[in-house]
């Protein structure tokens, strides 16, 4: 195998080109996961969608692989699929629903050039809707929004528009309209067509919508008040200028819109084939030194998740890479931007939720696995050729902390082999304690499920049972060692030391205690 032999340049462009890598992301319970095997049956690489509440012979979702995620029917980590549509492949990246995960989640959003945006018809937009929305504008990701669960009753499809449009500043550009209320689905009507696509739930829901092209006289005939309501609705939009704007959508200040009900696969088909039209393929990205490395240069990528034990029967730990730059090429050796050490990628694999094949190559917007590669963490660059280092992974302060203890001797090499694993992943924070020693770490988490899904994974994956006590503190800021000598003094404060890069984080009960003593230590070095 060559070190590395890069494609033509040209070749590599021409890879970058045909793919498409995005996120999904919602609040928990709009259909996320729903969504994303709704996307992989549309792409014929399943063959039967199943509800993330399977039900008699339906499966769960492909994506959700951990046991606790198929028990309650939620995502708390991100998983990533690869699969081909028309002459396109898709890098899709389901991301964790639930909020005690969004730091997860933000991790992915580094990865994808795009995301689409979830809204539930009768919730609208929700607050962990908002936070997202508010990320993917940070960062300048476009994003297209699928308004889902149209099949159930629902809020009014224009104030949903308004509502976009008045509480994230994101200009609503529908390009499909429904046909029906919320409850009442008849189809959509493509606005710039002017078709209608009359939709049909399959029996029993799991398989592909059946689906129906009509003019607009055939429709105006068949749905009578229905089509007229919608007709009168184009119009206000109409006027309103709510049409699509390519510059505006690259530049995240514009949405398209689209209608439909993930569940019962409909409106997915459109979705994909705007995803297609209209996502941005991968395009030079910016490194620490400020400049761009081109997407047909040499090898680049950066690792935004590690994830270990996917598969019981492998056991192993996978680092997900998502592709910069350049054609990678299974065995080739490539450089650890962190520590400039040769790397060799022996073991790179293509991630199917919880199913993994060989990969030998990828290109740009590809995600691939490197098994095994314990010498990699959360944000590392890796590199062919001229060296790269891309910005490092955004963190987030946690506000929850409890001890984590085992009362089983016997155990503590799993427990703290486990400990190790779990912060490497980044599931939880793990901080050491001068007065509660190596013996008794403490997690720290953005959300309190985070320390529910720890502990479930150390007793599922290690064989050891923990126990938990909580702490009373809300705040953590980082200091340094006169911080930590100034603060030995005050009580309900406690300063420790986080392990995976060594920062001393200074716990405060709440805000209130933190600005009390920083007025009485003005030299005090806080950095919330």
């Amino acid at each position: 195998m060559s070190q590395n032999v890069p494609a033509p340049a040209s070749g590599v462009a021409r890879e970058a080109s045909r793919r498409r890598t995005f996120a999904v992301i919602s609040h928990p319970d709009a259909g996320k996961s729903t969504m994303t095997e709704a996307l992989a049956l549309h792409a014929r690489v399943i063959g039967q969608a199943g509800a993330v509440h399977g039900k008699g012979d339906r499966r769960g979702v492909v994506s959700d692989w951990m046991a606790m995620e198929q028990e309650r029917g939620i995502s708390v980590t991100s998983a990533a699929l690869q699969f081909s549509y028309q002459d396109t492949v898709i890098n899709l990246l389901d991301t964790p629903g639930h909020a005690d995960f969004s730091e997860d989640t933000y991790r992915v959003l580094t990865a994808v050039d795009s995301a689409v945006m979830l809204l539930d018809a009768a919730k609208g937009l929700e607050p962990q809707t908002l936070k997202l929305f508010e990320v993917c504008r940070q960062r300048g990701i476009p994003v297209i929004t699928f308004i889902n669960k149209w099949d159930r009753p629902g809020l009014d499809a224009l104030a949903l528009m308004d509502e976009i449009e008045q509480r994230i500043g994101l200009k609503p550009a529908p390009l499909t309209w429904p046909v029906g209320i919320a409850g009442h689905f008849q189809g959509v009507i493509d606005r710039r067509t002017g078709d209608f696509t009359r939709m049909q739930r399959s029996p029993g829901g799991a398989d592909l919508a059946i689906e129906e092209e009509m003019t607009a006289a055939e429709a105006a005939e068949r749905y009578g008040a229905d089509w007229v309501t919608a007709t009168e609705e184009l119009e206000l939009l109409e006027m309103t200028g709510a049409d699509y704007d390519e510059k505006e959508f690259l530049a995240a200040k514009s949405t398209p819109v689209l209608f439909g009900a993930a569940v019962a696969n409909l409106g997915v088909r459109q979705l994909l084939n705007i995803l297609l039209e209209l996502a941005p393929a991968p395009s030079a990205r910016p490194t620490v030194a400020g400049s761009e490395r081109p997407v047909d240069g040499t090898f680049s990528g950066f690792v935004f998740k590690i994830q270990a034990n996917m598969n019981r029967t492998h056991r192993d730990q996978v680092a997900f890479v998502r592709v910069n730059s350049g054609r990678f090429e299974r065995g080739m050796i490539v450089t650890h931007a962190g520590t400039g050490k040769p790397f060799t990628t022996k073991y790179a694999q293509q991630i199917f939720g919880q199913g993994r094949d060989t990969i030998d190559e990828a290109y740009p917007g590809d995600v691939i696995g490197l098994v095994n590669a314990t010498s990699l963490g959360m944000g590392d660059t890796l590199y062919a050729g001229d060296a790269v280092q891309y910005p490092a992974l955004p963190s987030f302060p946690p506000e929850h902390f409890a001890v984590v203890s085992t009362s089983d001797t016997a155990a503590f090499k799993r427990f703290r082999r486990g400990i190790e694993q779990l912060d490497g992943e980044g599931v939880v924070q793990v901080l050491r304690s001068e007065q509660r020693g190596d013996q008794s770490p403490v997690f720290a988490a953005v959300g309190p499920m985070q320390f529910e899904v720890a502990a479930h994974r150390l007793e599922a994956e290690f064989g050891v049972k923990v126990q938990l006590n909580h702490l009373p503190y809300e705040i953590a800021a980082r200091t340094d060692a006169a911080g930590r000598e100034i603060l030995r003094a005050e009580s309900n404060v406690e300063v420790m030391t986080r392990a995976r890069d060594g920062a001393l984080l200074a716990l405060f009960p709440h805000k209130w205690r933190m600005r009390s003593i920083m007025s009485r230590y003005p030299e005090l070095n806080l950095d919330a």
